[in-house]
């Protein structure tokens, strides 16, 4: 999995910047610019949320159309790439909307405790296989669209609680308790899928051994 965190946060870019203005004033290669040395982070950012390929490339072009519509009122006190982040997170996010408004899934109240919010290990840090990171989609697939966002961008791309409640517009205290909920319900899930898996192992004579892969925390 990729960390968006590390790269385009922060403080302004001064070549982002002069692209932006070059553009503004009219220079219709200079937006190009920006696409080039963001489009790979932005996709990977509505990639964790959405799980589809296609979709993702999707709301990365319409993040960069809506980018390029509002540029004149970009500040440029802040970064291009965080403010780009924002557009394609919630955009991401209405995307998820609009799809669990056609597959819609109830998950039961779920039971169980994990580590508290702001620890620093999750997902993002255990991945270690194709085979762990297809179960770790697949278990937040199942988690209701507010429980997955905040859970995916803490853990995924390694957001603190301040910054997400940023992105989702709602407060810190919000997030940081969507946050432990997201972890149980994940928990919970993770547990019942690694036990229909030892299931099916032996029911087809397979050895039923726990996976080298740990839930993550």
């Amino acid at each position: 999995m990729r960390n968006l965190r590390a790269e385009g946060s922060g403080a302004p870019d001064a070549t982002d910047n002069a692209l932006v203005e070059r553009t503004l004033a009219g220079d219709g290669q200079a937006f190009e610019g920006l696409v080039r040395r963001y489009e790979e982070r932005a996709w990977w950012a509505a990639y964790h949320l959405l799980g589809d390929a296609e979709e993702a490339r999707d709301v990365v072009q319409d993040g960069f159309l809506r980018a390029y519509k509002a540029l004149a009122r970009f500040d440029f006190g802040m970064s291009f790439y965080t403010w780009l982040y924002r557009i394609v997170v919630n955009l991401s996010i209405d995307a998820m909307r609009k799809r669990s408004r056609m597959r819609p899934v109830a998950l039961d109240d779920v039971a169980g405790g994990l580590a508290e919010p702001d620890a620093p290990s999750g997902p993002g840090e255990r991945i270690e296989s194709a085979e762990t990171v297809a179960r770790v989609r697949e278990v937040l697939a199942l988690l209701p669209e507010k429980y997955r966002t905040v859970m995916t961008l803490r853990e995924l791309d390694d957001l603190s609680c301040k910054e997400i409640a940023s992105i989702v517009r709602s407060t810190h205290a919000t997030v940081r308790w969507r946050l432990h909920v997201a972890r149980r319900m994940f928990k919970e899930q993770w547990d019942r899928l690694e036990r229909l898996a030892k299931h099916d192992a032996k029911a087809r004579g397979a050895p039923t051994g726990s996976h080298d892969d740990a839930p993550p925390n």
